[in-house]
């Protein structure tokens, strides 16, 4: 069963729908939106180069949903996290979760463990990402002495982040706390790699997103998931080349093959994804989460 169009909720009311996810506030006794509590569901859209394709992948929402519960608790004494409750209406089950609203920051919060996509374009052009001087030498794969912080802008809908030099992230949110983000960005990669690695797992770089809730500064949205991660079989890891991923690399590998027959640059939307491609996406995504967690997937 797959889930794309976002379902009517008695009791809330829908707020805002992004490339995945879903948001709803839930009413008061009057009737009236609460702005203290989003329920955030993730369905199982799937996007890729900044589009939203015609071909969900069955089960993603819940995937991406029970991982990232399952990282909030890895990572809880590093940093709070918006989770309030996974009672939720039996419509979203297992794919929604009910939030603290936060005061979300206007950056995308990005930490690189080894060097890839878009990072790799940057650093073959002058040796640098997002502002960071990277070592002479670094192939497709390579890791990085230590995982650096490679912000990007949050774009609307439709359009591409951009990096952002490290000046800038101190400019839109000041100096203290942007010192806050990239610490904890790298910490939360750190910590990733640490346990995903006794599970033959490399997590090469990922993107969280904070918000704040008072003076709190709280990890939002996903953590650790295919969708915001590149996650590779750590013995097959070999510098030099494209790695077997995890991950929506896969699609986004489809899309750019002669077999799509997909211009990425002529502006059109990307065409639907065959049938096995979709199978073997929802099997990468399932594969991700039970090896990490150790648990078998229910969906």
């Amino acid at each position: 069963m797959t889930s794309t169009t976002p379902p009517e909720l008695p009791g809330y009311a829908h707020v805002y729908s992004g490339k995945v996810r879903d948001l709803y506030a839930p009413l008061d006794d009057h009737g009236a939106p609460r702005d203290d509590l989003l329920l955030l569901v993730a369905s199982d859209r799937m996007s890729a180069y900044d589009f939203v394709l015609d071909s969900p992948i069955p089960d993603k929402g819940a995937v991406l949903t029970q991982l990232s519960l399952w990282w909030f608790e890895q990572l809880a004494d590093l940093v709070p996290n918006h989770v309030v409750s996974t009672e939720v209406p039996a419509e979203v089950a297992g794919r929604g979760v009910l939030v603290r609203r936060l005061d979300m920051l206007p950056v995308e919060c990005v930490a690189r463990a080894y060097l890839t996509g878009g990072g790799l374009g940057e650093y073959r052009a002058d040796g640098h990402v997002s502002g960071v001087r990277l070592p002479d030498g670094l192939v497709d794969g390579s890791r990085l002495p230590e995982p650096v912080f490679t912000p990007s802008t949050k774009a609307p809908m439709g359009e591409h982040d951009q990096p952002m030099p490290y000046a800038d992230v101190e400019h839109a949110v000041g100096v203290d706390l942007a010192a806050r983000v990239r610490d904890l960005t790298t910490a939360i990669l750190v910590r990733g790699n640490e346990i995903a690695a006794d599970r033959g797992i490399l997590i090469a770089d990922t993107k969280v997103e904070f918000g704040r809730s008072g003076d709190d500064l709280v990890l939002a949205d996903e953590v650790l998931t295919p969708d915001s991660s590149r996650f590779w079989p750590a013995e097959l890891w070999e510098p030099g080349h494209p790695q077997p991923s995890y991950d929506k690399q896969y699609v986004r590998d489809w899309l750019t093959s002669t077999a799509s027959g997909w211009d990425r640059s002529s502006g059109e939307a990307p065409p639907p994804l065959p049938a096995d491609v979709v199978e073997q996406t929802r099997a990468k995504y399932v594969e991700a989460y039970e090896r990490l967690t150790g648990r078998t997937f229910a969906p």
